[in-house]
């Protein structure tokens, strides 16, 4: 019986399958943040001097991929990336997720948008029938909580301040339960529609392409 940490390596060995398929010295590989994605930075170790660069999703990986000898480029000078790298909290059948439990969900919702594909990598047990178990992270900026608290509610949420977290961004989270997500795309639309919402971390308009999902019996494989 594997671990959850055996699977977590398994689903970051997968991806690395991507990264040999399009490396190369012109090449910039967008990178997540998370578990899983720590191990798929530690893996990626192996292309140092293989690719021109990477972009980073927060600060944590921006350290992890620099500790690797891995060069760690500005977004802004990168204009497209073949792949996007990342972890999610939840996953459903469409490849919509939820994201933003280690609090980089606006970051990794710009550099995803930059890729040309985005590749989900997780454990089996995040696949799920209906996203909203996991509470929703919205990011928030400061002097709106309240606003956007009452907001929330008002969808049938039930937000609560992620206490002593601050995004790199220098916002807060909301963290989101009770939710009933049965349209995530217009959700999402909801949400991020809200004045003072940095964006929430429903994936679901522009969710994942492929997801990688880590089994006992090796990866499942979906895509869109």
């Amino acid at each position: 019986m594997l671990t959850q940490q055996q699977l977590k390596q398994q689903a970051a060995d997968a991806a690395l399958e991507f990264v040999a398929q399009v490396a190369g010295p012109d090449v910039v590989i967008g990178v997540g943040t998370g578990s899983t994605a720590d191990l798929f930075i530690d893996g990626l170790a192996r292309f140092a001097g293989r690719l021109r660069g990477t972009v980073a999703s927060s600060e944590r990986s921006a350290q992890r991929l620099a500790g690797h000898g891995l060069p760690v480029l500005d977004l802004n000078e990168v204009p497209f990336m073949p792949i996007y790298v990342d972890g999610a909290d939840e996953i459903d059948a469409n490849l919509h997720m939820i994201k933003g439990g280690g609090g980089a969900l606006t970051r990794e919702k710009i550099v995803a948008s930059v890729a040309e594909r985005f590749i989900c990598i997780a454990d089996e047990s995040k696949l799920v029938q209906r996203l909203g178990a996991f509470p929703l992270p919205v990011e928030v900026i400061p002097m709106a909580r309240e606003a956007v608290a009452r907001s929330l509610a008002a969808l049938g949420g039930q937000p609560c301040l992620r206490e002593g977290f601050v995004t790199d961004n220098g916002n807060i989270i909301l963290d989101v339960r009770g939710l009933s997500i049965t349209d995530a795309p217009g959700l999402e639309a909801r949400v991020n529609d809200i004045p003072g919402v940095v964006t929430c971390g429903l994936f679901a308009l522009h969710g994942a392409d492929v997801a990688l999902l880590a089994t006992q019996n090796g990866i499942r494989r979906l895509t869109r």
